[in-house]
């Protein structure tokens, strides 16, 4: 069954900008992408979604256009910057950090 609860804070915004790294992709994709490279472990709903891309927005670490889908439908494409791309490495790099200190923890307490 997906999960959404249980994300480390600052996960969301992290997984977002690993996905993007792939390439352009619009909200509802985004999601989808998630999902299935989780193996459906992991559905981002519109409400935690659409606010962390707004941030990540605001903070000039993803730009956004509007496009048309296959379907024909108006979207809004979101697109990881060269400040986007350095944030990610920044942040995978804290993540592996401290999921070792955790594993560490875990094994040895």
């Amino acid at each position: 069954m997906p999960r959404e609860a249980g994300l480390p804070p600052g996960t969301l915004n992290l997984i977002i900008l690993r996905v993007l790294r792939g390439g352009a992709l619009h909200g509802y994709a985004i999601a989808r992408k998630i999902q299935l490279l989780s193996n459906d472990e992991l559905q981002v709903e519109e409400g935690s979604l659409y606010p962390a891309l707004q941030k990540l927005l605001i903070k000039g670490f993803v730009k956004a256009e509007w496009d048309v889908s296959d379907s024909g439908r108006k979207v809004r494409v979101y697109r990881l910057t060269p400040a986007g791309r350095k944030q990610l490495e920044t942040e995978l790099s804290e993540f592996k950090r401290t999921t070792f200190a955790i594993e560490n923890i875990i094994d040895t307490a």
